[in-house]
């Protein structure tokens, strides 16, 4: 479990971070906005049913997926749902943006002697999209995509597979995600410095109903050193 009751970071402890993307460093937002609105309205367009009726299919559908690997997956979903999903999300890409505090945050980190690691669940052509749009990899050491390994980040043996790629210590490893479940994943691994985020999607309430140390934005984090 985590460490520490605060969201400040002994920074003498830290070698390596693993960053989350969507809801972490990039405004979830977008992919609530695509989700929930953007791919339902087009859903209807292609099977001449209502909204409504849109909505109710589509929840049941995502439903039985949320949390496996295939949840995240274009190619899956634009084979079950016969709509180009990647063509889909450039109908909207200017709704992706960096939280606040996030471009700080990576730059002190990349002038530190720190290790600093996206690992994401998000499928190759969201993650390509989104770089495209950010440039955050600019800031990174290495970017980890969880459709590499074949398992999602809520599977403990992610963490496995990452050590294959990417060495580290879990015990001087901070990690920060906006799904508990996948800091649960994380904390069973053993990775001791985990915070989760108070607000993902900009425009929803905070969230406070957390069981890990929390950042409302990455300028709680810092000073880097």
């Amino acid at each position: 479990m985590p460490s520490s009751s605060t969201a400040s970071v002994n920074w003498d402890q830290i070698d390596t971070v693993l960053l989350d993307m969507d809801g972490t460093l990039l405004d979830l937002h977008f992919d609530n906005h695509f989700w929930l609105n953007h791919v339902p309205m087009r859903y209807a367009e292609l099977q001449g049913i209502t909204l409504e009726q849109s909505n109710a299919e589509l929840v049941e559908t995502f439903d039985a997926y949320r949390g496996r690997l295939e949840w995240y997956c274009l190619d899956f979903w634009s084979e079950q749902l016969k709509l180009d999903i990647a063509a889909l999300k450039k109908e909207v890409e200017h709704l992706i943006a960096i939280r606040p505090g996030v471009e700080q945050f990576l730059q002190q980190l990349s002038e530190s002697h720190k290790r600093a690691v996206l690992v994401t669940n998000a499928h190759q052509g969201s993650l390509s999209l989104k770089l495209a749009n950010t440039n955050i990899d600019r800031y990174l050491d290495m970017v980890i995509c969880s459709h590499d390994f074949g398992k999602p980040k809520e599977d403990r043996s992610f963490w496995q597979s990452l050590q294959t790629v990417e060495s580290f210590d879990p015990e001087r490893t901070l990690f920060v995600d906006d799904s508990e479940s996948v800091l649960d994943s994380a904390s069973d691994y053993g990775i001791r410095h985990l915070r989760a985020i108070v607000k993902p999607d900009s425009k929803q309430p905070e969230n406070f109903d957390r069981r890990y140390p929390a950042i409302l934005d990455f300028s709680d984090l810092l000073p880097i050193y």
